[in-house]
């Protein structure tokens, strides 16, 4: 993912090829009905994303999903091509899903997320037709490591080919942890040094227009100016999508698209639609106090950061076409 100054957008072809991989796995009734929402850590059915997951090897799974024609957030664009957080979160829910219908990782389990990458080929990616597009994943798993006093799940990466038809047009890469329920309250109930954060989302803090930002109504927008700087600072706490649950700490999808926006915004709407990115997460983004979100432009990649309490928390790259 470099960034170098006027570096093209990769392409899947690029050692990538598609061999209609899925073919003996999936059935037309694979994207008949939604996997149970639960196992991909969703309160809302409508944000549920597979549809049906399949073992195929030993570590290799195909799996299917929907991409919404008519996404409330993340509405195709006028060529009909979907959002790339769809690819995004088809890689976490799947992240979530194969732990624990396949790996034995218990429901209790808390998912956490240590980097993510994506990239499409703009060529391929398909256009959204009259309903929500089927879409295959091929999937594969590595570095599956057990906890050793117990020999659970604790920790794995997988990969994710995304066709439709013969096609590959795009791959995810994410890597994740599995912590006890225990564990995370263990991590999550240390006391911090300082003051006590003040309340989430003060009143008052100007925000860009949706335009500015790329969003398609202000609800959608996640961060404001404050001090001179711009902060994390979503508009609807409850964000049917971004939270669709209530959570204690800034969830990454909301990160992503945080840092989308100020991109959006500091490149004066010329970088809106990233088609390649990583993030890498280094610790917890807190509600509270709000976190600072940079994003520098150059040429047709962006890097960006966001800082908390005199910590990064984490970083990344988005590139565009």
């Amino acid at each position: 993912m470099g960034s170098g100054r006027n570096a093209r957008a990769p392409r899947i072809s690029d050692g990538l090829q598609g061999t209609g991989a899925g073919e003996t796995c999936l059935t037309p009734s694979s994207w008949s009905r939604t996997v149970p929402r639960e196992l991909v850590h969703r309160v809302s059915v409508a944000e549920v994303l597979l549809t049906d997951v399949r073992h195929c090897g030993r570590w290799t799974f195909c799996a299917a999903a929907v991409w919404p024609r008519s996404h409330p957030t993340f509405p195709r664009r006028h060529d009909g091509r979907h959002s790339p957080w769809m690819v995004v979160e088809t890689v976490r829910q799947l992240g979530i899903y194969l732990p624990r219908r396949h790996f034995g990782a218990p429901a209790t389990d808390r998912f956490l997320i240590d980097d993510v990458s994506y990239r499409i080929d703009p060529a391929r990616e398909p256009r959204a037709p009259h309903g929500g597009t089927e879409i295959a994943c091929r999937v594969s798993v590595t570095h599956l490591v057990e906890a050793p006093e117990s020999g659970r799940t604790a920790r794995m990466r997988l990969r994710a080919d995304f066709l439709t038809g013969r096609e590959v047009f795009a791959r995810a890469d994410g890597g994740a942890r599995f912590l006890t329920a225990e564990r995370y309250a263990a991590i999550r109930h240390a006391p911090r040094p300082g003051p006590p954060p003040p309340p989430h989302a003060a009143a008052g803090r100007p925000r860009p227009q949706p335009a500015l930002l790329g969003t398609w109504s202000q609800e959608d927008a996640l961060v404001a100016l404050h001090d001179g700087a711009l902060v994390v600072d979503p508009a609807d706490p409850r964000h049917p999508f971004l939270f669709d649950h209530e959570t204690d700490h800034v969830p990454g999808m909301a990160l992503l698209e945080a840092a989308r926006q100020a991109i959006a915004l500091r490149s004066g709407g010329r970088l809106v639609r990233p088609v390649a990115g990583r993030m890498t997460a280094s610790r917890f983004t807190e509600h509270a106090p709000p976190a600072v979100v940079e994003g520098t432009p150059y040429g047709r990649t962006a890097v960006f950061r966001f800082r908390q309490d005199g910590a990064v928390t984490a970083r990344g790259v988005l590139r565009y076409q």
